[in-house]
């Protein structure tokens, strides 16, 4: 089964807890703080590998998620941190972020690994707090959270060139003739439904990939057919190899047949009709095939070349077109997605602080959410560091200049606080 989208969530590690714990040893008077720090959490890494081709494995796997790292341990003994959990995808995945609409990820490379959902970093023991003012600290951090991400993946076949034609050309033969692919192909009147990749070798020792992409009918850049699912491929691929029935069972014009696929390609896309071509008229073993290859030559030029991939004439001509014509374009890194690569960015403001209709303030922020997280609101040591923290932000300055007083109710990431 070829899938070629879908939609997942990724859940990365969090965090281990940093552990409270004191040197007890009988000949070690005094003995100093010694809770360890958690272990990091797991991250979810997706990696490029030539041996996946279908997103099937995640059809069925709704939600990944890694392991969370090891509590801090007494004697400064630090937690496990977590595995990452490294998920194999076909070259030619793009990862998307579903809430935000950014592409994280385009991977198109053998081995290459990108992050998607980082694990947390381990929170600190007490050991981590230990100063000159105060050399017994009682307080740890809990972990920091794991990322969860819901994203979609969406596989664009990588391929040299692409077999483009109206359903019933003979793409599939002529892959099949071409190459070692073994697509379905039978005496019926329907298209292939999954894309299938082939490696060619032309004799004189040259090779390509050639994809033979599901037939293109009228509409399809609107959605017709298969349409977005059918055109998303042809986006990878370097070239385009225009294959026409010179002699089509229904009569129409292989000229006008062209024009379609051209003007369905430009309507999805526009700059797929600016790429290097390949204008091929199959079927060269009907009747009106010569006739009908003249008008087109007429029409398009002398470079059309006429092949019959049913009884297998002429194929090695095409190879070299297509091997020359690979030659003089490069692989385009521009022509791949924008990637928007995650970096750490200083916010203008951590926090926000709104007013809701029933007179409570909501304070907001992922830095407030990290502190907030790594508090244990159970020591009265840790819960005056978090007071510290939210002061040295002026959270408290400007709740004031809102004018919040001591009476209204303070939420900050769903915990209520009092303003003193």
């Amino acid at each position: 089964m070829f899938i070629d989208q879908v939609n997942i969530e990724v859940v990365a590690g969090n965090g281990g807890k940093g552990m409270v714990a004191f040197r007890r040893e009988k000949y070690v008077p005094k003995g100093g703080p010694a809770g360890g720090n958690g272990g990091k959490g797991g991250s979810v890494i997706f990696k490029g590998s030539l041996n996946k081709t279908t997103l099937l494995d995640l059809k069925y796997n709704k939600i990944i998620k890694a392991d969370s790292g090891e509590n801090g341990k007494a004697k400064n003994m630090f937690g496990k941190d977590a595995l990452d959990v490294i998920i194999e995808v076909p070259l030619g995945t793009v990862v998307r972020d579903l809430d935000s609409g950014e592409v994280i990820a385009d991977i198109t490379k053998d081995g290459e690994e990108v992050v998607i959902a980082r694990g947390g970093k381990g929170g600190r023991g007490n050991a981590a707090f230990a100063t000159s003012k105060n050399p017994a600290p009682k307080i740890f951090e809990a972990g920091e959270r794991g990322e969860t991400k819901n994203i979609s993946l969406e596989l664009k076949l990588l391929a040299d060139a692409g077999l483009v034609g109206l359903p019933n050309v003979g793409k599939s033969t002529i892959i099949s003739a071409l190459s070692k692919a073994k697509p379905k192909i039978a005496d019926y009147p329907f298209t292939t439904l999954i894309p299938n990749l082939g490696a060619v070798e032309a004799k004189d020792g040259r090779s390509f990939v050639l994809a033979d992409l599901p037939g293109l009918i009228e509409g399809a850049s609107l959605g017709a057919g298969l349409g977005h699912d059918f055109l998303r491929h042809i986006e990878r691929c370097r070239i385009i190899v225009y294959v026409l029935d010179i002699d089509p069972v229904d009569k129409s014009d292989p000229y006008e047949n062209y024009l379609l696929i051209k003007k369905e390609l430009a309507e999805y896309n526009p700059e797929l009709v600016t790429r290097p071509e390949v204008i091929v008229a199959n079927k060269m073993d009907l009747p009106n095939a010569n006739k009908n290859l003249l008008k087109l030559k007429m029409k398009l030029g002398d470079d059309v070349i006429g092949i019959s991939a049913y009884q297998a004439e002429n194929l090695d001509a095409l190879v070299y077109r297509i091997a020359d014509l690979l030659e003089t374009v490069p692989l385009k890194e521009e022509a791949l997605e924008e990637v928007v690569e995650y970096t750490f960015k200083k916010e203008e403001k951590p926090y926000t602080i709104t007013l809701l209709e029933d007179g409570t303030y909501e304070v907001k922020g992922k830095l407030i959410e990290k502190y907030i997280d790594s508090t244990n609101f159970q020591n009265d040591e840790s819960v005056k560091v978090l007071a510290y923290r939210l002061k040295r932000l002026g959270i408290e300055d400007e709740l004031k200049k809102l004018g919040a007083t001591p009476e209204d109710t303070i939420i900050i990431e769903g915990i209520v606080f009092e303003l003193q």
